[in-house]
C-alpha cells in the first residue's frame, strides 16, 4: 500500500501545506481521508477503476474545502463520501448553487453514506469510527487493509475514542495544531507531546505528526521542532509534509 500526504495543513493554506487531505492506495481500493484543498491533487494518481472512498471526519472548512474541485475529475467508477449522520442535508447546503456545483451535476456519479458509530459490515475492508473531542462533532476512523491497521485521528482532543482507534495500529497519523505546552479546552486540538502520548499509550507502532496550524507553524523547521518534541514521548515520529509518500 501506498500512503501520499495531499495536504497537511489546518485552517488555511501555504507556500508548504494544503489543506489536509491524504490518499491511500491499496490493492483494490482507493481510499481519501479528508476533502481540504489538498484533493485537488487526487488525480495524479487516480489511474485505474479501482472504487473511490473518501472518509469526511467533519465539516470546518479546512477539511471539506477541496470539494468544489470534484468537477476538474472524471471518474467513471464513480466517488462514495462517508461521514457521520447529518452529512447529506450539510453537504447539500455546501456544496450547491450558488457556491459551487451539485453533486449530481458532476460528470461522475458521488454517493453519500452516513455512518454510525462502530464497526460497519459493508465495505470491503474493516472500518471503526468513533467520534473525537472538537468544537464541531468530529470522527476519527480505523482500517483494518491488507493486515494493516491505520488509524486516522484529525481535530480532537486527548480522549478515550482516539487511544481506542490507535490501538496497536501500524501506523497513526494524528493532527498536531498546537505549539509543545499549549491547550485549549474550548477548541480542542492536539500538540507533540499529546499526540505522542496518545501513541505511546495505545501501543502503536509509527506516528505521523499531520494538520499543522500554519500560524503556529509557518515552515518546516517549526515541524521539524514539533518531531523532535514528540520523540521524547514516543520515538518512532516524524512529521509529515506535502506530497511525501510512504509506503505501508
Amino acid at each position: 500500500m501506498k500512503l501520499i500526504f495531499l495536504g497537511t495543513n489546518g485552517w488555511y493554506n501555504t507556500s508548504i501545506g494544503n489543506t489536509t487531505c491524504i490518499f491511500l492506495e491499496s490493492e483494490k481500493e482507493y481510499i481519501i481521508f479528508d476533502a481540504g484543498d489538498g484533493l485537488y491533487k487526487i488525480d495524479r494518481f487516480i489511474k485505474q477503476k479501482k472504487p473511490i472512498y473518501l472518509f469526511l471526519s467533519h465539516f470546518h472548512l479546512d477539511h471539506i474545502s477541496g470539494l468544489h474541485t470534484l468537477n476538474k475529475f472524471n471518474f467513471p467508477q464513480g466517488l462514495k463520501i462517508y461521514s457521520y449522520e447529518g452529512m447529506k442535508k450539510i453537504l447539500n447546503k455546501i456544496i450547491c448553487f450558488p457556491y459551487t456545483m451539485f453533486l449530481n451535476d458532476l460528470p461522475y456519479p458521488v454517493d453519500l453514506f452516513e455512518l454510525k458509530e462502530g464497526d460497519e459490515q459493508n465495505l470491503p475492508f474493516s472500518l471503526k469510527c468513533l467520534s473525537l473531542i472538537h468544537s464541531a462533532p468530529c470522527f476519527g476512523y480505523r482500517l483494518n487493509i491488507e493486515n494493516k491497521i491505520i488509524t486516522y485521528c484529525p481535530d480532537t482532543g486527548i480522549c478515550e475514542n482516539a487511544l481506542k482507534l490507535a490501538r496497536d495500529a501500524d501506523f497513526l497519523m494524528c493532527e498536531c495544531s498546537l505549539k509543545a505546552g499549549q491547550d485549549r479546552k474550548d477548541w480542542p486540538h492536539l500538540n507533540p507531546h499529546s499526540a505522542a502520548q496518545i501513541a505511546k499509550q495505545s501501543n502503536a507502532k509509527k506516528l505521523a505528526l499531520i494538520h499543522f496550524n500554519p500560524y503556529f507553524y509557518p515552515a518546516l523547521k517549526d515541524r521539524e521542532r514539533a518531531e523532535k518534541e514528540a520523540k521524547e514521548i514516543f520515538a518512532n515520529t516524524f512529521y509529515a509534509k506535502d506530497d511525501m509518500e510512504i509506503i505501508l
